[in-house]
């Protein structure tokens, strides 16, 4: 009986997850004969390759990934109960593996964030623990990352992010005609993101007499307070937050710099890109990712989660002198092949067995 390969993912969103995602389902499907992607996120079919199995409707577009986890459990247990399958779980992976499991598939897991979203208690590893080690493989995208599940006695294999070269432009309102600094983040805005540092960040520029503006791309359940933040500390004719935008890497070329405030990680699309277009970086220094793209400091700056203080002090030196940051920018561009999407598309192939 022939094995079905299968990607699990629940609800398709968008942001660097989502990206490799579709990078993979790219490259994969030159060498596979079929991939099957379970989502609860309305997709057509436009490939005899790519099948989207998913509701009909757009009915359950903005439920909670929990209720969009069920409606994909239904529909893999449907349509694969009675058959050999490989699975490649991006999300709800825990559900994934207990499926597996009953029903006899291959689970392979990819995981995308640090530990710290996971375990933040001793229950929470424990469980963590239990259900990721029943997993056939486990894959991680930094070094880091790598350390940490070890800590806790699992293995891993390493593939890093997929990243093309391909580049577009395209400019932002904000920016336009604006000769300050100008100053970019992409994010859901969600705790993750910490957005909070850098706006209190900007808050010390200003005070510091400093020209600039700062587009936050991205949309999340914390708008409503980073308003209200940008507000209080009188930041708006400096910091816009411009929405969610559809490939927002083509306005990376207009920024001078790019910021990531992160609490963690697990290795952010976003850096990748900004070394892409030559972008200056300036990012907190969180578990997992940025060190490793960043190379410890040699191709963009680092500064400590949540320390605004210090934030600040990079971007008023970055100000003041431009050049050694646009120098480490300069030498990222030559370190892009870590991130090659046919060889690491390889990578996939060769865990997946079916090649």
């Amino acid at each position: 009986m022939k094995k079905n390969l299968i990607f699990y993912f629940p609800s398709i969103e968008g942001g660097g997850v989502e990206k490799n995602f579709f990078l993979l389902l790219k490259y994969l499907s030159k060498n596979v004969e079929k991939i099957h992607v379970i989502t609860a996120n309305k997709k057509k079919n436009i490939s005899r390759k790519i099948i989207y199995i998913c509701p009909k409707s757009n009915y359950w577009e903005k439920s909670s990934r929990a209720t969009k986890n069920l409606i994909c459990i239904f529909l893999l247990i449907k349509n694969f109960w009675s058959k050999k399958a490989t699975i490649l779980s991006f999300q709800c992976n825990i559900s994934a593996i207990i499926i597996s499991k009953l029903f006899g598939f291959k689970i392979l897991i990819r995981l995308n964030t640090s530990l710290n979203k996971y375990i933040t208690n001793f229950f929470k590893r424990l469980i963590f623990k239990k259900f990721y080690s029943l997993s056939d493989t486990i894959i991680v995208n930094s070094k880091l990352f790598q350390k940490e599940l070890l800590s806790i006695n699992l293995k891993s294999f390493l593939i890093y992010n997929l990243e093309n070269l391909e580049m577009k432009k395209k400019n932002l309102k904000f920016f336009d005609k604006f000769n300050g600094l100008k100053i970019l983040n992409i994010g859901r805005l969600t705790k993750q993101k910490d957005h909070i540092t850098l706006i209190k960040s900007l808050k010390i520029l200003k005070e510091k007499k400093v020209n600039f503006r700062c587009c936050i791309i991205g949309r999340g359940l914390y708008e409503k307070k980073l308003k209200n933040e940008i507000s209080i500390l009188n930041l708006k004719n400096n910091i816009k937050l411009v929405g969610y935008k559809d490939k927002a890497e083509k306005f990376l070329h207009q920024s001078n710099i790019f910021v990531l405030s992160s609490k963690f990680e697990g290795l952010p699309n976003v850096l990748i890109e900004a070394q892409k277009y030559e972008i200056p970086i300036i990012s907190s220094d969180c578990p997992t990712g940025p060190k490793e793209i960043l190379l410890n400091g040699k191709l963009g700056d680092l500064f400590p989660v949540n320390d605004y203080s210090i934030l600040a002090k990079k971007l008023f030196k970055f100000y003041k002198n431009k050049k050694p940051l646009k120098n480490k920018s300069k030498k990222a561009k030559k370190y892009l092949n870590r991130f090659d999407p046919i060889i690491n598309s390889q990578k996939y192939l060769k865990l997946l067995s079916i090649k």
